[in-house]
């Protein structure tokens, strides 16, 4: 049977698009969102998670016996996700610190536990990195959207402390769309505008999604 990659594809950005769709993964998409570096660092580190966990698991699969499967996954998950906190810890230490307990909880995010049980257990490896990839790319999208949206109401610019990411040579990326006199939107900085923020996003999605099936 001849794998569908464009479907795959298809599923992680929209239709089944683990933050706007499945609303899964939501404590760090709201609480990591403040900022688009912040939002920026977090997707990275999502997208090697549900990529690498896919590879591996669909790798070991005919190996893990089905009453187990899901502290296999978990297992499984915890290591990758710990390898990649290490090496932010080396390389990307500021930032690390910012994002601080949201690295390690990826290990609970819903969305990579879930994908590895609907998609990596089932099938091929490369066909699993695909999907993590697409699912990771389509969370991500929407943790940029919001982080960069609250940003900008919040504080007028957009980029603030990029060197976090990307190094010293970055620290003059920041953007100030609006004038230096802009007061700011409290309410975008603050836990509720993540929410409402979300809210609108998802609102926006299944206005497109409803106007191109009419």
């Amino acid at each position: 049977m001849q794998t569908d990659y464009q479907k795959i594809v298809k599923n992680g950005l929209w239709h089944q698009n683990q933050a706007l769709v499945a609303l899964l993964g939501l404590c760090p998409l709201l609480a990591v969102s403040n900022t688009l570096v912040n939002a920026l660092g977090l997707s990275i580190a999502t997208i090697l998670t549900l990529m690498l966990s896919n590879a591996v698991i669909s790798t070991v699969r005919a190996f893990i016996l089905p009453e187990i499967r899901l502290p296999l996954f978990v297992l499984i998950i915890a290591g990758i996700v710990t390898l990649i906190e290490l090496m932010m810890s080396a390389w990307f230490y500021p930032l690390y610190k910012v994002l601080g307990i949201f690295i390690p909880l990826i290990v609970t995010n819903c969305a990579i536990i879930g994908r590895a049980e609907v998609f990596a257990s089932k099938n091929s490896i490369i066909p699993s990195m695909i999907d993590g990839f697409a699912m990771g790319l389509g969370f991500s999208l929407a943790l940029i959207l919001l982080g960069s949206a609250r940003e900008l109401l919040a504080t007028g610019g957009i980029f603030s402390h990029a060197e976090l990411l990307f190094g010293a040579f970055a620290s003059g990326w920041h953007v100030q769309v609006f004038s230096d006199n802009y007061q700011g939107v409290l309410l975008a900085a603050l836990p509720a505008g993540a929410f409402i923020g979300l809210g609108l996003l998802i609102a926006l999605k299944n206005v497109i999604t409803d106007f191109y099936n009419t």
